[in-house]
């Protein structure tokens, strides 16, 4: 639900640098522009040539209203999680060194598209395969590791890590780092139709973590302590995620809005509340701190564990120090949409359906 707000009642509105979010503004625009009620907004800002903070923020208050976004319970407080594009070091074929495979999308594997039967089922996919004249559940992730799915010859690359592929599963999308240099970017494709299941979570449950501790770091060095339990752990969770080669001059990984995904300044929301595309105003700390993170940002993609109204996934970017921001982030949110001029208010979403798979992945935000 959302509840009607001013931008004055933002936290920090005035001090956020808002021009860092214009560029992720505009490929939002190269999405919307031809949509009702976004072309005026979409059309003035092909007016400004320099878009420095003072006048983006103008802009904003000019032709866009912030609504706060509320749970179904009226509750303003939700869980703002990170995510990131992780690099990885692989090859074109197999070795000694590069065991793992990432594999394109199996023949095999059939989609179910419930809303052409059931409208109010838009957005939920089921996943399976044929067996005779029946769909039966596709292959699980141990059955995939173990070869019993016809997945031969779908190799794009091959990795040194197991599970640096295993959070490649999680985050959606990576680079791999050839050992000539050069580099490929690579994306989600498809995915088994199993849902995620939280190794960290499995970990907490049987006492070999802390909920402290249960954090993509805490999670790695566990593996690296016991190599020889890792394939049960990463076979706990049925879901695999199936892959596709990227091109390698996008700024940033794609988004479910089909846009490319701007280093902290792209969010991931449950498009059943808050419109994809649009931009939304996050209330929050950094990572592991009270230091306050009032920031701009674009709702520019959907995750499979971004599930409710005030929930989001921080786009931390690529690298290192973006790895360890949202390994650790698990924050307190608020949240507002800014909505152009005269949208209609939608009314709050009913019924079990699912967002659209994420370009990003299978579960980013709870390994």
């Amino acid at each position: 639900m959302f509840k009607p707000a001013a931008f004055g009642e933002l936290p920090g509105w005035r001090d956020d640098a808002v021009a860092e979010a214009w560029s992720a503004f505009i490929a939002s625009c190269s999405a919307l522009a031809t949509r009702e009620p976004w072309r005026e907004a979409c059309a003035a800002a092909t007016r400004i040539s320099s878009p420095a903070s003072d006048v983006t923020r103008r802009f904003f208050e000019q032709y866009f209203k912030p609504w706060q976004v509320k749970s179904g319970d009226g509750a303003e407080d939700g869980l703002v999680t990170g995510y990131y594009e992780p690099l990885l070091r692989g090859a074109r074929t197999p070795g000694s060194r590069y065991r793992y495979p990432l594999y394109g999308v199996p023949d095999d594997l059939v989609t179910v598209d419930l809303a052409e039967v059931h409208p109010e089922l838009k957005g939920l996919r089921l996943r399976g395969r044929l067996d005779g004249r029946r769909v039966v559940p596709y292959y699980d992730r141990a059955q995939i590791e173990n070869g019993a799915a016809p997945v031969r010859g779908k190799e794009l690359l091959w990795v040194d890590d197991a599970v640096e592929l295993f959070f490649l599963h999680v985050q959606g999308s990576g680079r791999i780092a050839l050992e000539n240099g050069d580099s490929v970017r690579v994306g989600y494709a498809d995915q088994n139709g199993y849902p995620y299941r939280s190794i960290g979570r499995l970990l907490v449950e049987r006492g070999e973590l802390t909920l402290d501790q249960a954090s993509m770091q805490g999670i790695k060095a566990w593996a690296r302590e016991h190599p020889n339990e890792l394939p049960a752990l990463l076979n706990s969770n049925a879901s695999y995620v199936f892959f596709r080669e990227l091109p390698g001059n996008a700024s940033g990984p794609p988004g479910s809005l089909g846009v490319p995904l701007t280093a902290r300044r792209s969010v991931a929301v449950d498009s059943r509340y808050v419109p994809l595309g649009a931009p939304v105003y996050l209330s929050t700390t950094w990572p592991n701190t009270a230091r306050p993170l009032n920031r701009l940002m674009l709702a520019q993609d959907t995750g499979s564990a971004i599930r409710g109204a005030v929930r989001a996934d921080f786009f931390w970017g690529y690298g290192e120090a973006a790895a360890r921001e949202a390994g650790r982030m698990k924050q307190r949110l608020r949240m507002w949409v800014l909505l152009p001029n005269g949208y209609p208010i939608p009314a709050p979403a009913a019924g079990p359906a699912q967002p659209p798979a994420s370009s990003q992945g299978d579960a980013r935000s709870t390994p």
